[in-house]
């Protein structure tokens, strides 16, 4: 992924706390990480014109505190921080969101997403998952 996906303009953070240690919670953040960025999405490759195909590419990784995914499609370039921290005998695990939306259609495209709660619901069943698999 190039650098103006590094430089992209803060969304939103969605966070939940897991009661499973770093070590199993970030393990299980990779897991998720690999499954998104490897898994193609014909359909939504289609309908958005996603690169990469499967809407994710792992463009960072600094075990075990943090992943960052990225992609882009017509309509959007985005950034996706997973952050994995100490919480008391658990941890604490934040989604944090970057993201431009150039142009009309990207407006457009983001007030449907904001209007319609998309993105919070897909961030939060992603915490959720990563949460399950850790705590498994």
């Amino acid at each position: 992924m190039n650098e103006p996906a590094a430089s992209l303009p803060f969304v939103d953070e969605h966070a939940r706390s897991v009661p499973a240690p770093v070590d199993r919670t970030w393990r299980a953040v990779e897991e998720y990480a690999e499954r998104m960025s490897s898994a193609p999405r014909p359909v939504l490759s289609r309908l958005l014109g996603t690169a990469p195909s499967s809407g994710f590419e792992v463009v960072k990784r600094d075990p075990p505190h943090e992943v960052v995914l990225a992609g882009r499609h017509r309509f959007s370039t985005y950034r996706l921080v997973f952050r994995v921290e100490p919480d008391g005998a658990g941890s604490r695990l934040r989604a944090i969101t970057y993201a431009a939306f150039p142009g009309r259609r990207g407006r457009a495209y983001v007030t449907m997403l904001t209007v319609s709660t998309a993105h919070r619901r897909a961030t939060e069943r992603m915490l959720r998952r990563v949460a399950l698999r850790a705590e498994g």
